[in-house]
């Protein structure tokens, strides 16, 4: 009996058909770097051949350029709000083939059973979905997570073949003073990759960092900071994701020389980027309009991402490689007319073909849990008249350690909206702790009502920035109806609200009506004031504790700078 190998070997060398033949494409080369007339075969899914070839089938491209599908390195499924066939629905037809996903947030939420949902819900779409292990479940002790994961509960599933290694190690004071639990996750990775998450570490905290065996970073936002992280043998992930935008700072870094240490990643994108803007196409499109090479910069969205996590059939068009292409009507301004996954057509003219989305995703249990016992009073005692402001900088997750007058009335430290001091609250959702974290914030502009998300990086706590401490209350309780979920109040009633009832990540909904609660959302939050463009995506990175400088969890206000807690009032 003929084996499948000997089969495409047969294929390959002439003696027996393709399946199907693409004539007349102007293939985009990924390993010459140069552009060439040919035409490719395919047998079996797998490119055999380029050049004379004869096919079952024959498509006369009539001198189209034809790349290899594109790669995301990085990319939190959870953070475009659906689920991942609906992502697949919205990603594929503009040329993503394969993403490299960290279930970081539903694991910080549901631990293993969240990982493995995940996982199940990946299969059989026209979307292939490699798996990092989140390392870092919580990120830090300094917030409640719905779980923890050791290295043991890591280490079930690190054989698995969709598995790639272990994602972005979050906890570098944890690696460079040597925590025998994160040397251990990093250890039982062993030949599979281990990404990075430094922002702005530097020198021997750097060295002593890679040192481990992390090899890349995808936060960073300065090209100094990108430029001592290569030299020191780290690749470069450049994000372009809905909050954090790294592309043209970073662009210079690239050069002909170390081209092939970066690559592009989305890390987080909302659902009106992805219907809008696209995903990784549009990287590789703003890539060109501000200079770069065509063919680098699609070089840098496939074969530089396949050969850093080791996937040694994607990425190229070329003989041995799977048949994931695409067929481009436009080079520079990335027009994708056809999208090939295994030698099969998946999407035609930005609609998927001969695929429906799985109605219903897998079973998961709700994960709102909260103590109402303290919850009737978000007010914040004063004790000084100086206070610690989270400043928001806009479309960045970084924050702005700020000092402020406290504005004081009857011997509690209130809002400010002149000077666009806001309350920030954080209630604990996952264990019934009664935890609530309960700061001031500035950046929002809001002047009446409050804004509320179960989503908030990366514990997922329930996240409230709010003027009136009742509209406050009024937010949470919507939240908690819903399961999950985002919500505008203003006077007590709620202007808007999106349900997220997988995990409070999630919705079931289409990709499209989803964007419409979204934009809904965004509007109510204007209508109050807002003076930011996407509000919720900002203020779900403010409890995320391992990105500097001033972050709030349930259990209070973090200097991250300090990697420890501070007090509110500043003595």
């Amino acid at each position: 009996m003929t084996s499948k190998l000997e089969e495409r070997i047969e294929a390959a060398h002439g003696e027996k058909p393709a399946d199907l033949v693409l004539n007349n494409a102007r293939v985009v080369n990924v390993f010459s770097g140069d552009i060439h007339e040919t035409n490719i075969a395919i047998f079996d899914g797998i490119i055999v051949g380029l050049g004379d070839y004869e096919g079952r089938a024959n498509i006369d491209l009539g001198g189209k350029y034809v790349c290899p599908g594109f790669i995301d390195g990085h990319v939190h499924l959870e953070s475009s709000m659906v689920t991942p066939s609906e992502f697949a629905r919205a990603v594929v037809p503009v040329g993503t083939t394969t993403v490299v996903a960290d279930p970081h947030e539903i694991a910080n939420v549901l631990g293993l059973d969240g990982i493995r949902f995940m996982m199940e819900a990946s299969r059989n779409l026209p979307l292939s979905v490699y798996i990092m292990l989140p390392s870092c479940v919580p990120s830090t002790d300094m917030e409640t997570s719905g779980a923890k994961l050791y290295s043991p509960d890591i280490e079930m599933l690190l054989n698995q073949d969709q598995v790639l290694g272990m994602a972005e190690m979050m906890n570098f004071p944890g690696v460079i003073f040597r925590d025998k639990e994160v040397l251990e996750k990093i250890r039982i990775a062993k030949w599979k990759r281990v990404d990075g998450h430094a922002p702005l570490l530097s020198g021997k905290d750097l060295a002593a960092y890679i040192t481990a065996g992390i090899k890349s970073d995808h936060e960073c936002t300065r090209l100094d900071e990108a430029r001592e992280k290569l030299r020191n043998g780290m690749y470069i992930m450049i994000r372009e994701g809905t909050t954090a935008k790294n592309l043209m700072e970073l662009l210079p870094l690239v050069n002909d020389l170390n081209a092939h240490k970066c690559m592009f990643v989305t890390d987080d994108r909302y659902p009106a980027d992805l219907i809008d803007d696209g995903h990784i196409n549009a990287i590789v499109k703003r890539a060109i309009s501000l200079g770069m090479e065509p063919i680098r910069a699609i070089q840098m969205a496939t074969i530089n991402t396949a050969e850093y996590f080791q996937l040694k059939k994607l990425g190229a068009v070329s003989p041995g490689y799977i048949a994931d292409l695409l067929v481009l009507d436009d080079l520079e301004c990335v027009s994708v007319g056809q999208v090939y996954k295994g030698g099969l057509l998946a999407a035609e003219d930005g609609e998927m073909v001969g695929w429906d989305s799985p109605p219903h995703p897998p079973y998961i249990r709700s994960t709102m849990n909260i103590n109402w016992m303290d919850m009737n009073d978000v007010g914040i005692p004063a004790a000084g008249s100086d206070i610690r402001v989270i400043g928001v900088i806009p479309e960045q997750i970084i924050t702005e350690h700020l000092i402020e007058k406290a504005a004081i009335a009857n011997d509690k430290a209130v809002v400010d909206p002149s000077r666009d001091i806001l309350k920030i609250v954080v209630v604990e959702r996952h264990r019934a702790s009664g935890n609530m974290g309960k700061a001031f914030v500035k950046g929002f502009g809001l002047k009446e009502g409050a804004l509320a998300s179960s989503v908030a990086h990366d514990s997922h706590n329930i996240v409230v920035v709010g003027v009136s401490d009742n509209d406050i209350l009024t937010a949470i309780i919507e939240i908690v109806k819903m399961q999950g979920g985002q919500a505008v109040v203003r006077n007590g009633k709620v202007l808007e609200s999106l349900a997220l009832p997988i995990a409070g990540l999630m919705s079931n909904q289409p990709l499209e009506n989803v964007r419409r609660k979204v934009e809904g959302l965004q509007e109510a939050a204007r209508e109050c004031g807002c003076v930011l463009n996407d509000p919720f995506m900002q203020m779900c990175f403010l409890a995320l504790p391992v990105i500097p400088s001033l972050k709030l969890t349930d259990k209070g206000l973090v200097d991250v700078d300090k990697f420890q807690f501070t007090e509110l009032f500043v003595k």
